[in-house]
């Protein structure tokens, strides 16, 4: 049976916003008009679902900020994000107008770690480059926190910001790297989510939280039964699923993978990475996990080394794919599969 499909985690940009980004595509797949990643190319990606697909979030797409002192890129990209959602693209945008209710919410970049004031000031900005109809289209802020030194997500400032967006109904996007930064980013992240609901009386006035791509584990181990690393990947889930107003994404483990791992059929990815997707499903449950495909990351390693085989998948239909041979695994019921796939994400971003 087919469900229902929200994408919780696109990013969307055109060859026009490129200059804007931070370097995290690789040298070999620059964007350029014929290769840009914008609504067209996001919906050739899933076009084997669109009978099924009731849109996306489109996530900030990593825009330079000069360490938060540099507004207008992050302001652009807002103001790119108002194009699409009110059907006025600009020539070579990569959307037509009659597409904009596809884009369901936005979530962009934000300086959480200049404090509640500036963030106040920025959010003012951001409000008035939207306008009326794309501002109740933002559903959250984002501020990765993965490449920050270690203690920045326990900063005073950057808590009460997080108060902040929890007043104003406004959800937090998180994105952490156990693999490549280690348990501290975790334990980190663990103590952030205590403190900003810490003296908040009103449960309306908590911020929620959306864990991005399972916190990034290291799914390369062998011997996971001992590794320490996914023992402390494994504490932190359990941790994490007890603290309310959280949610996560069930998205983004290509990037996690061997380059070998990432060729194979979504059928032995399963099987490779079942461990992880099981404590997931233990922890979190079906009615707290949302299905992302993290495109066009998800595309790097998976699409180019598929080039030369007609047959097989996109990175968009395998993921997809992997995620549906999980849910037939676990077993799960119509209701649950049915809040992985659209209604986690409508739940938590208040769609």
């Amino acid at each position: 049976m087919a469900y229902p499909i929200i994408d919780s985690h696109i990013h969307i940009y055109p060859a026009s916003e490129a200059e804007n980004l931070l370097p995290w595509m690789p040298i070999s797949a620059p964007v350029t008009e014929q290769t840009q990643y914008s609504v067209d190319e996001f919906k050739a990606a899933s076009s084997s679902s669109s009978d099924i697909l009731q849109g996306f979030i489109a996530i900030e797409a990593g825009t330079k900020n000069d360490l938060s002192k540099d507004w207008k890129p992050p302001l652009k990209e807002v103001s790119f994000f108002r194009r699409v959602i009110t059907g006025q693209p600009r020539p070579g945008d990569g959307h037509p107008p009659a597409d904009k209710d596809l884009c369901l919410g936005i979530v962009p970049w934000a300086p959480l770690n200049l404090g509640p004031e500036k963030l106040e000031e920025y959010l003012a900005k951001a409000e008035e480059e939207a306008g009326p109809e794309t501002w109740s289209k933002v559903k959250g802020f984002r501020y990765l926190l993965q490449d920050q030194p270690h203690g920045t997500a326990k900063q005073a400032g950057l808590i009460e910001g997080l108060k902040l967006l929890g007043r104003k109904g406004f959800v937090f996007d998180v994105g952490v790297d156990h693999h490549r930064r280690g348990r501290a980013q975790l334990d980190d992240l663990v103590e952030m989510i205590d403190r900003a609901h810490e003296g908040v009386d009103k449960e309306e006035e908590k911020v929620v939280f959306v864990l991005n791509h399972l916190c990034k584990p290291d799914i390369t181990i062998l011997n996971y039964t001992t590794d320490p690393s996914f023992q402390a990947w494994r504490n932190a889930m359990f941790t994490l699923s007890k603290c309310k107003k959280t949610y996560i994404k069930l998205s983004g483990l290509f990037s996690e993978m061997t380059d070998k791992v990432r060729t194979w059929s979504a059928h032995h990815i399963v099987d490779s990475i079942l461990p992880w997707l099981t404590i997931l499903l233990v922890t979190f449950g079906p009615k707290r996990i949302m299905f992302g495909s993290d495109w066009p990351v998800c595309t790097i390693g998976v699409d180019d080394a598929n080039a030369e085989d007609p047959e097989a998948d996109n990175a968009w239909e395998k993921w997809r794919k992997v995620v549906e041979k999980m849910c037939d695994i676990a077993g799960l019921s119509d209701s649950d599969q049915k809040m992985i796939w659209a209604g986690t994400a409508r739940e938590a971003y208040h769609l």
